[in-house]
C-alpha cells in the first residue's frame, strides 16, 4: 500500500488519467460499477415508495 500527499486536483487528474487509458468495454463497465457503488452510499434524500414493480433478470 502505497500513502501519497497530494492535491485534490492532482489526485483527480491521476483518476481520470488512469480511467482514460482503460479499453472502451472496461471503460464502460468500470462507469456502471461506480453507478452501482454509489448507490450504497448514505443519502439525506428520502425515497418515496411507489407501486412501481421491478422486472429481474437472473442470470442462469
Amino acid at each position: 500500500m502505497e500513502i501519497r500527499f497530494q492535491t485534490k486536483e492532482e489526485s483527480n487528474r491521476l483518476q481520470r488519467e488512469d480511467f482514460l487509458k482503460l479499453p472502451g468495454g472496461e471503460r464502460v463497465l468500470a462507469f456502471l460499477r461506480l453507478c452501482a457503488a454509489l448507490e450504497h452510499f448514505p443519502s439525506k434524500k428520502k425515497l418515496k415508495q411507489k407501486d412501481n414493480f421491478i422486472i429481474k433478470i437472473i442470470p442462469k
